[in-house]
């Protein structure tokens, strides 16, 4: 059995796949690993390249783009190793951050599922590495644009952990499926990802899940990583349409279904609020018109695709 197998789950990114395979090889050193790769049955050639590239990768050609979920799902079965890393194709792996990560679990077996940091491309801090969970409060808070105000306050963008730099070790409810470390065996006893989220949501999911069985996902400053994010999905609507619906499902499978109701009202008034403050700043001609102009075009291609998301991932999927 082998200490740790790497998998990364990719679709069409084959500069930034390779690149990441790359780092990781570079950065992670006296640990008994492997390196998975999934390809979701990508254009471009990214199989072809790693299989040329890199001969000591195991390479998975799916014929099909399951998506990152079951992507994940389908390479953890082949692998036989005490821990799980899921890495993104999208990533730079720092200053042998895998080797960080793996230490950390170690001296905090009770929290069941590792995260680090990570950064943007540009070195700045990335928060995206964890979340709290979704909570009426700060779902009422995107919707009403206090998050996005006080961004740096704990209470009014407490989703993101507002305030907090990422600068030291803390438990988390949520570690963000980019760089997130879990033991085989939990994996297993969980059952993996739940199928219904073809991408976004499913590591919220995991964790929440995980939470229940008693773990208390945590997350270190000292692994660091670089992730760009949005490296396979590069049309804003469609990247929205897919996330708003993965998080409603989301509160399907986790709020009652009173909340329920108020979680979908606050999706819509958010949408509805992106769409009224970009009109307002175009007619207004304030802040990069450019910018402001496919802001409002992305936002209300998404109100206009209501139908969509506003019953949930499933719906996406039929």
């Amino acid at each position: 059995m082998k200490k740790l197998s790497i998998i990364i789950v990719s679709y069409n990114t084959s500069d930034m796949t390779v690149d990441c395979i790359r780092s990781t090889i570079q950065q992670t050193h006296s640990i008994d690993y492997e390196i998975v790769v999934y390809d979701n049955a990508s254009k471009d050639g990214s199989a072809d390249r790693i299989a040329a590239e890199f001969p000591q990768v195991r390479l998975i050609r799916s014929q099909q783009n399951l998506g990152f979920a079951m992507g994940n799902n389908e390479a953890i079965k082949t692998v036989n190793a005490e821990y799980v890393l899921l890495l993104n194709p999208d990533t730079v792996v720092l200053d042998q951050a895998i080797n960080k990560l793996l230490d950390y679990a170690e001296k905090t077996p009770d929290a069941g599922i590792w995260g680090g940091k990570t950064l943007f491309g540009d070195r700045t801090l990335n928060p995206g590495s964890c979340f709290r969970k979704m909570s009426i409060w700060n779902q009422f808070c995107r919707a009403t644009g206090l998050a996005g105000i006080f961004k740096h306050s704990p209470i009014f963008h407490s989703e993101h952990y507002g305030g907090w730099l990422r600068d030291t070790a803390r438990h988390v409810d949520i570690v963000c499926g980019c760089f997130l470390l879990i033991k085989l065996d939990l994996w297993n006893s969980l059952g993996g990802f739940d199928k219904r989220f073809f991408m976004y949501a499913e590591e919220a999911d995991l964790c929440l899940r995980a939470k229940q069985k008693g773990c208390n996902p945590a997350i270190t400053p000292d692994a660091v990583i670089v992730h760009y994010g949005g490296g396979s999905e590069k049309v804003r609507a469609d990247k929205m349409v897919r996330l708003i619906s993965a998080k409603i499902e989301l509160q399907k499978v986790h709020w009652s279904s009173s909340a329920q109701v108020l979680g979908r009202a606050f999706f819509k008034l958010w949408v509805i609020s992106r769409v009224a403050a970009y009109t307002i700043l175009n007619l207004l001609k304030i802040g990069n018109k450019n910018s402001v102009e496919d802001n409002l075009r992305s936002w209300r291609e998404v109100w206009n695709r209501r139908r969509e998301w506003k019953n949930g991932y499933s719906s996406l999927q039929q």
